[in-house]
């Protein structure tokens, strides 16, 4: 079980819900919190212009609502804004908006009954997937489109996904026995304005950004054992000299993952030998690649990112991120824009920029084994078959340039494309929602790239017949992948295969683990 309330929401917690289904538990001492906020605001509103309880929205607040249109002017707040377009998000990504959004509501601040925190505590425990549309937030009075999606399903219209498929939302809440939300106060504002979608898609995809840097991590070592590299560009002695965390951790890890390695090689005994003194060109190459020498380097920064990244988008998990925050300690309501998306949006940014820059290492070694002119040391696209006959790798190759052209062109920033819009009153917006949909894209790509690579290790291994001589860690993975995708020589279509290595990759954490 994991609780929500009083303690911080990490990203074990985050990830424990979202992949193993753990259940969701809402702390009694939180829940009393939400309660007493809840009373306080029905007595703090009386005789009082509040916005969002009897104004208008946004730049409608000038407008007065009359006392028996205050409930209604609420479900107008979530009908009307039900108004996304696009792909339906995955149920794994509205799981995780509900989670954020559940964390949100759960600090107290909301004005919110506890009706809507059992709700959606219900939902995230019974897997039921409200349709929330990609399309549409601009991620400054918070994911207001989205999460009126999310409403529109609390209140018991819409749809919902439920083990698989799509059915009216309140047939599946009669099934279970679900209760729709009633509206009390607020609940309708509360649900919308806040970051709780771009937050949610956003920890899902530290999660996965955090398996992709550990992979990438094993399959650049890999690749350096198979060529035979040196082991000094990831020494302890090297890298400790540039102050880097990442960059460190990097070479920990592969000095872990090559440990036991009978392949990679010490510089001392092959090139330091007087005997290559007297030589004018030398057989051994003195120097590999920067794609495989300088994956500390490379690699560093996008751990470091990941770390700064995990930091920020957990704050905003924790936080209390809709308008007007209700202050029941200090008997006040504070109006501001804590729905305003910009740190979620700048480190969605980031990561994808990070996690592309990851993809093209990927995609540079995957080339240098490909190009028997670069390697030396493997056949042509490490076709196992008859050259100029069979085509070995040569197909999928195709795919991973593709993919991470793809990639670079969608890094391109989504915090600086803001434009204003709702009568101007959001004259400045993070789009938030968007830049963490976009990272998400990049991270499946990502994904794709390294189950290619992946494939084509396995076939160079094969190449060299060299599996006994491989570290332990490069050994098990070599055992475990190749019970999905088998050594081939003859010529077969490959789409099913990086399917299954991507799902594989997805779903499982390396062997050789980041996470202390």
């Amino acid at each position: 079980m994991i609780h929500v309330g009083e303690k911080t929401l990490s990203l074990h917690d985050f990830s424990e819900i979202l992949f193993k289904e753990k259940e969701v538990v809402l702390d009694a001492a939180a829940v009393k919190k939400v309660e007493v906020n809840h009373d306080f605001l029905k007595q703090f509103a009386s005789n009082k212009l509040i916005y969002g309880i009897n104004t208008g929205f946004g730049p409608m607040a000038q407008y007065k609502v009359s006392e028996e249109n205050l409930l209604q002017l609420q479900y107008n707040l979530i009908r009307s804004h039900s108004s996304g377009s696009g792909k339906l998000m995955s149920p794994l990504m509205t799981k995780a908006v509900m989670i954020a959004r559940l964390s949100s509501l759960m600090q107290g601040y909301s004005g919110v009954h506890t009706e809507i925190v059992e709700l959606i505590k219900e939902l995230i425990n019974k897997n039921v997937s409200p349709c929330i549309f990609e399309h549409g937030g601009v991620g400054a009075s918070g994911d207001l489109v989205q999460l009126a999606h999310l409403g529109l399903v609390l209140i018991g219209e819409g749809e919902v996904t439920y083990e698989g498929k799509l059915y009216p939302t309140m047939e599946i809440f009669n099934k279970l026995k679900i209760t729709p939300l009633t509206i009390h106060v607020r609940e309708g504002l509360a649900i919308l304005n806040g970051t709780s979608a771009m937050t949610g898609i956003g920890m899902l995809n530290i999660i996965q950004a955090q398996k992709l840097f550990e992979w990438s991590v094993m399959l650049s070592s890999m690749v350096n054992e198979i060529v035979e590299a040196y082991d000094d560009h990831f020494s302890y002695e090297l890298n400790i000299v540039k102050h880097h965390t990442g960059q460190n951790k990097v070479a920990e890890l592969m000095r872990g993952i090559l440990k036991d390695s009978k392949m990679i090689r010490n510089r001392s005994e092959h090139l330091y030998n007087p005997d290559n003194i007297g030589q004018e060109v030398f057989k051994d190459k003195v120097q590999e690649y920067y794609s495989l020498r300088c994956v500390t380097q490379v690699l560093g920064p996008i751990y470091d990112t990941i770390v700064q990244t995990e930091k920020i988008v957990g704050e905003e998990l924790n936080s209390v991120n809709d308008n007007p925050v209700i202050d029941h300690t200090n008997k006040n309501i504070f109006h501001g824009g804590n729905f305003h998306g910009d740190y979620v949006s700048l480190e969605m940014d980031k990561l994808k920029i990070a996690i592309t820059r990851l993809s093209m290492l990927s995609e540079r070694q995957l080339n240098y084994l490909l190009n028997d002119k670069l390697n030396l040391k493997f056949p042509p696209f490490v076709n196992l078959g008859v050259l100029g006959f069979n085509f070995g790798m040569q197909g999928v190759q195709f795919t991973a340039v593709s993919t991470t052209a793809e990639n670079q062109t969608l890094s391109f920033p989504m915090y600086v494309h803001s434009i204003p819009n709702n009568n101007d009153n959001q004259d400045i917006v993070s789009m938030g929602c968007n830049a963490a949909l976009m990272t998400k894209r990049v991270i499946d790509n990502s994904f794709e790239v390294l189950a290619i690579q992946m494939m084509t290790i396995l076939q160079a291994i094969d190449y060299l017949d060299c599996v006994p001589r491989l570290s332990s860690s490069t050994k098990s993975l070599y055992t475990t992948i190749r019970k999905i995708f088998p050594k081939f020589v003859e010529d077969t279509p490959k789409y099913k295969d990086i399917e299954k290595i991507k799902t594989y990759f997805e779903n499982t954490d390396p062997i050789v683990s980041s996470k202390k």
